[in-house]
């Protein structure tokens, strides 16, 4: 099944989609050009691990294409970029 992760702004969320269907969520709020994560959900019946870093990677590689930053208040993304430095610059604050 190829995934598709796309900013849905209307609804102030990143969405993972497959085979046409919803598959999980990265709700956030924009301040500026700052996206603040505040929580994130992914479908544990949809039958395929790692939809979560799918998910964060591509809201995070939109983020920086818009030449944005992040706040991550969701534990998950907040994790999520720790165990991924090559994203940390992102995060306001940073020093980078």
């Amino acid at each position: 099944m190829e995934l598709s992760v796309q900013d849905a702004p209307d609804a102030n969320r990143y969405e993972i989609r497959g085979g046409g269907k919803l598959l999980g969520h990265a709700a956030y709020q924009r301040r500026g050009d700052t996206v603040v994560f505040t929580h994130t959900e992914v479908d544990p019946d949809a039958g395929q691990s790692g939809l979560g870093s799918t998910l964060v990677r591509g809201a995070l590689d939109d983020v920086r294409a818009k030449g944005g930053s992040v706040e991550p208040k969701c534990s998950f993304v907040r994790g999520w970029i720790e165990k991924h430095e090559e994203y940390a610059d992102l995060v306001v604050g940073s020093g980078s």
